[in-house]
């Protein structure tokens, strides 16, 4: 009997889409209050997964998406480190 594991599923907060964890980029608010891009997944604190598309980002920062999902004001620079991501993750495909 091979088991085979089962894939979590993350929801991009931008597009509603259930995707895989792995395609996803997770963005963290600590009990500090620290906003930042958890590259591991696995870090403390409330999370909000993005798909790894820079309409996404784009969509994200305009209409505050993230401020609402993670109850607090998130800084310009996080979205330059996911446009930074994204654009990094594209030049290796």
């Amino acid at each position: 009997m091979g088991q085979t594991r089962k894939i979590p599923q993350r929801k991009c907060i931008v597009t509603n889409e259930m995707k895989p964890k792995k395609e996803l980029i997770r963005i963290v608010r600590n009990k500090d209050g620290e906003v930042f891009v958890d590259e591991t997944g696995k870090k403390n604190g409330r999370g909000a997964y993005l798909s790894r598309e820079l309409t996404v980002i784009e969509k994200a920062e305009k209409n505050n998406v993230l401020n609402r999902h993670l109850n607090t004001q998130v800084e310009e620079s996080i979205f330059d480190e996911l446009r930074q991501l994204i654009s990094g993750k594209k030049n290796e495909k």
